[in-house]
C-alpha cells in the first residue's frame, strides 16, 4: 500500500512548501536519532518523515505523487534522497539552526517572499472524455501579477530600496544565552520581514502587494483513462505569489458524469443488448454501440439470456499503461407481447417438436 506521505508529515494535501518544510523541521527534532535515544522507533520513523519530505518538496517528484498516490515509476534516482533531496539547503543544518540560531554568526538567510497560494477546482467531464482524454478551457477568478509593476510592488525601479536595518541580508544578528552559553542567533529582520528591501512608493494599482484579483482563462489538459476523484495538478495556475515570489498551483479534481447507456467498472466498459427470439435462436450478426460508435458482435445460435460477450480493447485505456480495458457486452432477449395467428401456430408447432424429442429421449 502506498504511504500518505501528507498524513506522515501532519500536512493537508495543498500545502505550500514552507508549510511543508516547517512541518518537517518540527518532526525532526522530534525523532532524530541523535537528538531522542530513548525511542526504539526512532530511526525508521525519522526515515520516513524524511522520505515523505523529500518528495513533497520536489515540484516534480510531488506532481508525480498526487497523480498517481506513489513515488514508485519516477526514474533512477528519484527515489529516497535523504537530506540532499529536500533541495535549496534544507538539511540538518537547519534543524540544529532552529534550536540555537546561526552558531557561527555568518548567516545571511533572507525569507524573501511568499509563494502563492494553491487552488482547487472540481470538473465535470462525459465519459467519452476520460476515455478519450481532452482539454477543458474554464475561467477562474485569482490573485495574477500586476502589469502595471511586473509583481515588484513598487512604483517604479527606484522606489525599490535597500532595508536600513539589515542592510539587505533580510536578518539580523542577536546573542541568546543557551544551555550550552552564549551564542549568536540570526533574526528575520522585522522591518523589511526578511525580504531585505523595503518600498519607497508602493505601486498605486496593487498598493505594493505585487497582485491584482483578476480572472483567467485556464486550459486543462485530461489524459485518457482518468478516474473518477482524481486530481490533477496545473503547475503555476494558482495564485500569483507576493511581489515576484513564485505562484502556487492548481490543483482539478474529476468527476465523471452518469453515462445513459454504459457503466464503467475499472477500465471496462459494460453495456446490455437486447436481440430477438429469432436471433438468439439462429443466431446473427448485430450492430453495438461502443465508446467509439458502431460495431459488430457475432451472436452464435442458441445464445441463452445473460450471456456476456468480450469485445477486447472496446474499453477505456489504462492511466498509467498501455492498453485499454474491454467492453463487456450483456444479452437480453426480448420477448414479443403480441402474436399474431401464424406466428401463434408456428411456436404451437415448435413447441410439440420440442415435447415429442423430450419423450422420446425419456425427459
Amino acid at each position: 500500500m502506498a504511504k500518505d506521505y501528507y498524513k506522515i508529515l501532519g500536512v493537508e494535501r495543498g500545502a505550500s512548501k514552507e508549510e511543508i518544510k516547517k512541518a518537517y523541521k518540527k518532526l525532526a527534532k522530534q525523532y532524530h536519532p541523535d537528538l531522542n535515544k530513548e525511542d526504539p522507533n526512532t530511526q525508521e520513523k525519522f526515515k520516513e518523515i524524511n522520505e515523505a519530505a523529500s518528495v513533497l518538496t520536489d515540484d516534480k517528484k510531488r506532481a508525480h505523487y498526487d497523480k498517481f498516490g506513489t513515488s514508485e515509476g519516477m526514474g533512477s534516482g528519484e527515489g529516497f534522497q535523504g537530506f540532499s533531496g529536500m533541495g535549496e539547503g534544507f538539511g540538518f543544518e537547519d534543524i540544529f539552526e532552529s534550536f540555537f540560531g546561526d552558531v557561527f554568526g555568518g548567516g545571511t538567510r533572507r525569507r524573501g517572499s511568499q509563494r502563492g497560494a494553491d487552488l482547487r477546482m472540481d470538473l465535470d467531464i462525459t465519459l467519452e472524455e476520460a476515455a478519450a482524454g481532452t482539454k477543458k478551457s474554464t475561467v477562474i477568478p485569482k490573485l495574477v501579477i500586476c502589469d502595471h509593476c511586473h509583481g515588484k510592488g513598487a512604483a517604479s525601479d527606484a522606489d525599490l530600496v535597500m532595508c536600513k536595518n539589515c542592510h539587505g541580508k533580510g536578518v539580523i544578528q542577536e546573542a541568546r544565552r543557551t544551555p550550552f552559553g552564549m551564542f549568536q542567533q540570526t533574526m528575520t529582520c522585522r522591518q523589511c520581514q526578511g525580504r531585505g528591501e523595503e518600498l519607497k512608493n508602493p505601486c498605486s494599482v496593487c498598493d505594493g502587494e505585487g497582485r491584482v484579483n483578476k480572472s483567467k482563462n485556464i486550459t486543462i489538459e485530461i489524459p485518457a483513462g482518468v478516474e473518477e476523484g482524481i486530481k490533477l495538478r496545473v503547475t503555476g495556475e494558482g495564485e500569483a505569489g507576493e511581489r515576484g515570489a513564485s505562484s502556487g498551483d492548481l490543483y482539478v479534481v474529476i468527476h465523471i458524469q452518469e453515462h445513459d447507456v454504459f457503466e464503467r467498472d475499472e477500465n471496462d466498459i459494460l453495456v446490455t443488448v437486447s436481440i430477438s427470439f429469432t436471433q438468439a435462436c439462429l443466431g446473427d450478426e448485430i450492430e453495438v454501440p461502443t465508446l467509439e460508435g458502431k460495431a459488430t458482435l457475432k451472436i452464435p445460435p442458441g445464445t441463452q439470456p445473460g450471456t456476456v460477450f468480450r469485445m477486447k480493447g472496446k474499453g477505456i485505456p489504462y492511466l498509467r499503461s498501455y492498453g485499454s480495458g474491454n467492453q463487456l457486452v450483456t444479452i437480453q432477449i426480448e420477448v414479443p407481447t403480441k402474436l399474431s395467428k401464424e406466428q401463434k401456430e408456428l411456436l404451437e408447432k415448435f413447441d410439440q417438436n420440442v415435447k415429442k424429442k423430450k419423450n422420446m429421449f425419456g425427459f
